[in-house]
């Protein structure tokens, strides 16, 4: 249950990375309420998988699922530059979330 968890918080904090882009310097109210409100989502619930989980394994998937989230959004939402090498390295953090879950002893 705690990677589910964890998952979520990763999902919630892809949502507040992608959020800032919106909210222009935080002058516009409800992309900033939305982007402020899914931090604490994301916090809240890394709080909770930490209960469990090693600090940190669940801190660099967290950021892991982020990263990768947020990466690929920035080239779906923000027509950001989609190279082979670019995705080779998003593909290898992947491998090292992938790795961290396996080797975990959770």
């Amino acid at each position: 249950m705690a990677w589910m968890i964890l998952l979520a918080a990763g999902l919630f904090e892809i949502g507040w990375a992608v959020g800032l882009k919106y909210t222009n310097g935080f002058s516009r109210l409800v992309p900033t309420m939305l982007t402020v409100g899914s931090m604490v989502v994301s916090l809240g619930l890394l709080g909770l998988a930490l209960k469990t989980l090693p600090l940190g394994t669940a801190y660099a998937v967290w950021t892991g699922v982020g990263t990768v989230g947020t990466a690929l959004l920035g080239i779906v939402l923000f027509h950001e530059q989609a190279d082979a090498g670019r995705l080779a390295c998003i593909a290898l953090i992947v491998v090292g979330i992938a790795g961290l879950k396996i080797l975990s002893p959770q």
